[in-house]
C-alpha cells in the first residue's frame, strides 16, 4: 500500500490543523493506521492509531484530548485533527499502515513521506 500524507503547514499556537493520509494499492480498510511524528534532533514517536474495523483508537499522552484520529475507508483516507496546538507539536508527521495494532514503529509495514507541521509561539 502506498501512503501520501498532506495538510501540513504553519499555524499559531492554540490553532488547529488537520492532516490527511491517502492510501492506494492494497485494501486500505484492512489496515491499522498510525500517525507518528519526528521533531528535529529527536526520534520518531507515536502519536495516534486507529483500528480498521472498530472505532478503537489510541493516543500518546502528550496529545490526548487535543488530537483526534479518524478514517474514512470509502475514501481510503485517514485524518489527524489537531487542536490546541503547541510549539512542541512542531514536527514532520508520518502516517503508517500495518496489520498489527500498537505504538511501536515496528508494528507498521508501510510509511508515507511525511508532512511538516510548524507551530509558532
Amino acid at each position: 500500500v502506498q501512503l501520501q500524507a498532506s495538510g501540513g503547514g504553519l499555524v499559531q499556537a492554540g490553532g488547529s490543523l488537520r492532516v490527511s493520509c491517502t492510501a492506494s494499492g492494497r485494501t486500505f480498510s484492512r489496515y491499522v493506521i498510525g500517525w507518528f511524528r519526528q521533531a528535529p534532533g529527536k526520534e520518531r514517536e507515536f502519536v495516534a492509531a486507529i483500528r480498521w474495523n472498530v472505532p478503537n483508537t489510541s493516543y500518546a499522552d502528550s496529545v490526548k484530548g487535543r488530537f483526534t484520529i479518524s478514517r474514512d475507508n470509502a475514501k481510503n483516507t485517514a485524518y489527524l485533527q489537531m487542536n490546541s496546538l503547541k510549539p512542541e507539536d512542531t514536527a514532520v508527521y508520518y502516517c503508517a499502515a500495518g496489520t498489527g495494532y500498537g505504538r511501536s514503529r515496528s508494528t507498521y509495514d508501510y510509511w508515507g513521506q511525511g508532512t511538516l507541521v510548524t507551530v509558532s509561539s
